[in-house]
């Protein structure tokens, strides 16, 4: 009995030790960061970057294995491979990018939403909570949990900077940080400024619409003729043939060449063809 009083007494000093040294969590890298935001703007908050990362691995390792018994030919099993690898981050961005085109129709909703219920009389917290019931339906989910968050804490600035992170979105940065100046400072031009951004994102919603329908085929058609010589590689691979004469230097060099070549034209041709996006400089 004396041990486990003992054992309870010092474990007891270690936590009340422990306490007085905060672990600080170390600030994660830009291309972290910029990660972290495009899987929450994916739709998928729970995965971390080092998951990501991990899952591409396994994706690579998985598709040389299957390559490789497939061909017989380690050059061709290592450049599906890499492709396999890819294509995890290549899923999340497509998967982001279109989230990001839903959301975008209706981020004047939800700022009109807002300036009606301030107009209404509602407080800025109210304002907020009111938007997970008659707000926009794809984007209740984050400000419903900023009511939670903000009933179980009382703590409105927190609150904005966990819906802020939820929501990882440039126009939700301008429009918290507007809230919170307002909050802390007090002002009377918070209904203008909503009726201005709201203006703003329709105008730039109805302009980057006709310039995406304008250019869709073109960016679809340099998809696929980046993609078709990798394609016509996977239905010949099989041949033995042509395993043959890829298992050969020349055959490596003309691989990782081509490799070369299709990586340089598609990132050249998404880099022209982009139209401009907003940063998230608020973080």
């Amino acid at each position: 009995m004396g041990t486990v009083a003992g054992l309870i007494f010092g474990a007891g000093v270690l936590c009340i030790w422990w306490s007085f040294w905060p672990r600080v969590p170390r600030p994660r890298s830009e291309r972290s960061s910029r990660l972290q935001d495009l899987l929450v703007q994916a739709g998928m908050p729970g995965v971390s970057p080092g998951g990501m990362v991990a899952v591409s691995l396994g994706v690579g390792v998985l598709v040389l294995v299957v390559a490789f018994g497939l061909t017989a030919s380690p050059p061709i099993a290592v450049a599906f491979a890499v492709l396999g690898a890819l294509a995890p981050q290549a899923y999340v961005q497509a998967r982001a990018r279109r989230r990001r085109v839903a959301l975008r129709e209706l981020w004047p909703d939800v700022v009109d939403d807002l300036s009606s219920a301030i107009r209404a009389g509602l407080s800025l917290p109210e304002a907020l909570i009111s938007l997970g019931e008659r707000g926009p339906e794809p984007m209740r989910a984050e400000f419903t949990a900023f009511a939670e968050d903000y009933r179980a804490t009382g703590r409105f600035a927190d609150s904005l900077d966990r819906l802020k992170a939820r929501l990882a979105d440039p126009v939700a940065d301008r429009l918290i940080e507007a809230l919170r100046i307002t909050r802390e400072v007090g002002g009377s031009d918070l209904g203008r400024l909503l009726r201005t951004l709201s203006q703003f994102l329709r105008e730039d919603l109805r302009a980057r619409g006709e310039l995406e329908a304008r250019q869709s085929w073109t960016v679809n058609g340099a998809r696929l003729a980046a993609a078709s010589p990798w394609l016509i590689l996977a239905m010949l691979s099989t041949r033995p043939q042509t395993a043959d004469a890829f298992n050969s230097p020349v055959g490596a060099l003309v691989l990782l060449l081509g490799g070369i070549a299709s990586a340089g034209a598609y990132l050249m041709m998404v880099r022209i063809g982009r139209l401009p996006e907003d940063v998230r400089v608020m973080r």
